[in-house]
């Protein structure tokens, strides 16, 4: 019985190893951009503060002004109103205010300033060579840079979409490797496990490229899986909306019409003192933050949006910092009139299905766990690089090496003879 057992298995294993070469074969050379890109972009937020740090960094001189003094100088300088600030306590940042004309269109410019000076460093729409090099890295994770070309290149489709569409059966495929690599893998190696998790630096090249791919993927297989895994997200609506139904974070999308982006209506709670209509709000940011900071005591920063009028809500979202920051914001509304708590959203009271579904930016970026997991998965996106060149050396060896059947034959006659 084992013989059978033994050509049942070889048969599945060969279907396994078939699916595996052509879904590796046919997506190669998109994984290889993709990842690499990704690879590239997992640091995203450090290379742009690195090599622009002017925008990011500054020189301790005193103490910092209050948040409320940099809003009033912001304001009367440029003849606009702060609707948003995002504010980090560490002594050598910048912070950052978005402001926004009166009557204007949009979400505003954002401005880096040096909380020593109110001096304003740089802005969000100021284009540097850093950031248009980070652009090109996300257009080709995203797009495979078919949106830099202006002219369609099919007439159903703009080049947008196809470039999301062919990205996304690249994934899928890749996905598809993975997942069969482990069937591959896991039943050929059980016998001899501890072969199968090094590389034997001393062998020929052929045998040191084979163990690279199999023994590197081994390593980086739970990463490699999320990475495949949350990718289709950004790719295929269908794909997106299970996603969401799976973790249950799924929401029904606005009706459209009339009606379309109206919020239900719902009675206003009373205020203290009656808004005039478009009046702006006046608040106190130190107020916000103490209240924040009240609420939420851990280490983190704070992003303030700021109502329009003072009947409106704040919203407030704080965010951990540290080597092992949890993503996941908690966001806080309050009332303008009190600075009451009227909703608290905290991430860790969130079911952890929801947890892991509003996380699916987090775990394809790699940023879950803060600088320790990016790491991790900055090191698998080099390996998920790797994987197709390795990958295709390993067939095409294989394929060179085809046996002559001729030669036992005329071994045979040359014995008889």
């Amino acid at each position: 019985m084992q013989p059978k057992k033994t050509s049942v298995w070889k048969s599945i294993r060969n279907i396994f190893d078939q699916i595996h070469l052509y879904a590796g074969l046919i997506s190669g050379l998109v994984v290889i951009a993709v990842c690499l890109s990704g690879t590239i972009y997992v640091y995203n937020t450090e290379i742009r503060e690195f090599m622009d740090s002017e925008l990011y960094f500054v020189e301790e001189a005193g103490e910092r002004m209050s948040a409320d003094e940099l809003k009033s100088e912001l304001e009367v300088a440029s003849e606009s109103n702060v609707v948003g600030v995002m504010w980090n306590e560490e002594a050598d940042r910048s912070v950052q205010f978005t402001l926004k004309k009166e009557g204007e269109e949009g979400r505003g410019n954002t401005f880096y300033v040096n909380p020593y000076t109110a001096k304003i460093l740089g802005n969000s729409s100021d284009k540097t060579a850093t950031g248009e090099f980070m652009g090109y890295m996300f257009s080709l994770h995203r797009w495979l840079l078919l949106d830099r070309i202006e002219t369609p290149i099919l007439e159903s489709m703009g080049n947008r979409d196809l470039g999301r569409f062919i990205n996304g059966v690249a994934t899928l495929l890749f996905l598809l490797g993975v997942i069969t690599g482990i069937v591959i893998w896991v039943p050929n190696k059980v016998k001899s496990w501890k072969q199968g998790l090094k590389i034997k630096w001393d062998a020929n090249w052929k045998r040191v490229n084979h163990d690279i791919h199999n023994t590197l993927a081994f390593y980086s297989l739970i990463f490699l899986f999320i990475m495949g895994a949350t990718g289709p997200f950004w790719s295929y609506s269908w794909y997106r909306e299970g996603w969401q139904k799976t973790w249950d974070t799924y929401q029904e999308p606005a009706p459209r019409g009339e009606n379309a982006g109206k919020p239900k209506a719902e009675p206003k709670p009373e205020l203290s003192t009656p808004a005039v209509e478009g009046s702006l709000a006046v608040l106190s940011l130190e107020d916000i933050f103490a209240k924040t900071n009240e609420e939420l005591s851990y280490q983190g920063n704070i992003r303030v949006s700021l109502p329009s009028k003072a009947s409106d809500p704040i919203s407030v979202s704080k965010y951990r910092t540290g080597f092992f920051a949890r993503a996941g914001a908690d966001q806080l509304t309050l009332s303008s009139a009190d600075l009451s708590v009227t909703e608290a959203n905290l991430f860790s009271d969130l079911p952890w299905r929801q947890q892991v579904g509003r996380s699916v930016k987090s775990l394809h970026v790699g940023d879950i766990f803060g600088q320790f997991s990016k790491f991790l998965w900055f090191v698998a996106c080099l390996i998920a690089t790797s994987l197709p060149i390795t990958g295709t050396l390993i067939w095409w060896n294989k394929r060179k090496k085809k046996p002559s059947k001729k030669k036992p034959t005329q071994t045979r006659v040359a014995e008889m003879a």
